[in-house]
Formats: C-alpha cells, structure tokens, sequence
C-alpha cells in the first residue's frame, strides 16, 4: 500500500467518524431542546434499525400471493380475487387487535405513573416535580406529554390537561388523577393518598379484564378453529385424493356449493365475534 493510499483511508476514517459523531451530537441537542432532560444513547443493534422498512410491511397483503398460488393450483381467477377483497378485511381486523394492544399497553402506563407519582410524593417531592418523574419514566401521556409536562412545570392547568390527554384510547384513568389533583389544590387533601386510591381502583379493573380475557381464550378458540374449517376440509381432500378445487372453481354445482358455503362461513364468523365482543364488553 502506498503513502497516498494510506493517508487516504486515513482521512475516510477520520470524515467517517466526524459525521457520526455530529449526527449523533445533533440528536442529542434536539432531543435535549424537545424534552429538557437527559438523553439515553441509542443502543439498538444496527439490525433493530434496519426492520423499520420491514415493519412498515403489512400483513394483509399475504393475502394476494396466497390466492394467486389458489388461483394458479386451481386454473381460475376466483382465489385471487378473493385474496383481493380479504386484503381490506383482515387488515381491519389486524388494526384492530393492534389498537386494543396499544389501548391496554397505555392503561398499565397509566397504572405505573400513579405508583411512580404517589411514591415521589411520599419522598418529599412536590405535586409538579412528582407528575414530571413519572411522566417520563412511564410514558403515559402518550401525545398530550408536552402540554401536561409544561403544565406541571410551569403552573398551568394541570387537571385541565389531564383530562383532555384522558380521552386517548385506554388513558381513562388520566381522568381520575385529574379529579385527585383537583382536590388536593381545593380542599388541601392529600394528593398521595387519593392517585394510591386510583391505583388500586385501576389496578382492581385491569386484574378484572385480564380475568375475562383468559376466561374468553376458550371462545376464541372456536373462532379460530370454525374460520379453518374449510382449509382443513380442502386439505382432507386432497390427502383422499380428490381434487376439491377443480370441482368447487370449474362446474356449476362446485360454484353453488362455493358461494353457500362462503356465505356461511361469513355468517357464522361474524356471528361468533359479535359474541365475545359482546362477552369481553368491546362491542362497538
């Protein structure tokens, strides 16, 4: 290697590690100048940054290649077009299981920033200095953090922004802490004793749907097992030696047969959602 080549991977490096470290350094200033506290290092794995792009993919569109590979097994469009109407369905119903996920991941933030709150009261903190400690370290406030953190900080109308943060999906118990606070200002009350009092209340509730929730896994399972049915109906079909899908897709009476059974299916699926939807109380 000569001198030249030498001092240019020297200085490759050298520019490598200046830009690293300004980003890193202008990272640091805006998070420093957005939240006014410390700034953790960001220590994923370059592999944890990469699955961001990966993430982003969503699962409902299995469905296209799963009915183009029915559609050319079975020498017709019908799987494909039916791939294509499940897309918008079944990327509804993962919506939905990944708010109900979000909505009791913030109900147990919720329940940990009453813990963290009520024991820096008991540890001689003040009522803003204690809601700013657990609010960062629980993360409960979700996108209303600024407004109730400012709030606290600066003497605002912390009840006031409490309540509005409780009308986030799962932040319910936000309302409670807003009524605890509201009467310790009034009537001089102690605020720890009241939010060890909601805590216990949210705690109790929380322990009550997590009861239901293990009581329903077994109507669930029939759920799972009736939406398989036909699946395992075509597969028992073709272990006999049969061809299921060239009778159901290329004669009259495999289509009547297709279309009923279809109907059913559909019937009886949202039949038995509606009633554990119905049981676990999350009927809309």
């Amino acid at each position: 290697m000569t001198t030249a080549t030498m001092y240019a991977v020297v200085c490759a490096g050298a520019a490598a590690c200046l830009t690293v470290g300004r980003d890193e350094g202008l990272r640091r200033a805006r998070l420093v100048l957005a939240s006014g506290g410390a700034v953790r290092p960001d220590t994923r794995w370059p592999w944890e940054r990469w699955r961001r792009p990966l993430d982003r993919f969503r699962r409902e569109w299995l469905c296209l290649p799963a009915g183009a590979f029915l559609a050319v097994l079975g020498e017709s469009v019908l799987p494909l077009l039916a791939g294509a109407v499940a897309v918008p369905l079944l990327g509804r119903r993962l919506r939905a299981s990944e708010h109900g996920r979000t909505r009791d991941g913030r109900a147990g933030a919720v329940i940990a920033l009453c813990g963290v709150a009520a024991g820096e009261l008991r540890a001689g903190s003040q009522p803003g200095q204690a809601l700013l400690t657990a609010g960062r370290a629980t993360g409960a406030l979700g996108a209303a953090e600024a407004a109730v953190l400012a709030a606290a900080r600066f003497g605002g109308d912390v009840p006031a922004e409490l309540r509005r943060a409780s009308g986030e999906p799962g932040a319910e118990g936000l309302a409670g802490l807003a009524a605890c606070w509201l009467v310790a200002v009034d009537s001089g009350a102690g605020l720890a004793t009241g939010i060890d009092r909601l805590e216990a209340a949210l705690r109790a509730e929380q322990e009550q749907r997590d009861s239901l929730t293990a009581q329903l896994a077994g109507a669930w399972s029939t759920v799972v097992v009736l939406a398989l049915l036909p699946a395992i109906g075509l597969a028992l079909g073709w272990a006999l030696g049969a061809d299921p899908l060239r009778v159901l897709l290329h004669s009259p009476a495999g289509l009547c047969c297709l279309l009923v059974g279809g109907l059913l299916e559909a019937v009886g699926l949202y039949w038995a959602t509606r009633i554990v939807r119905a049981g676990s109380g999350r009927e809309r």
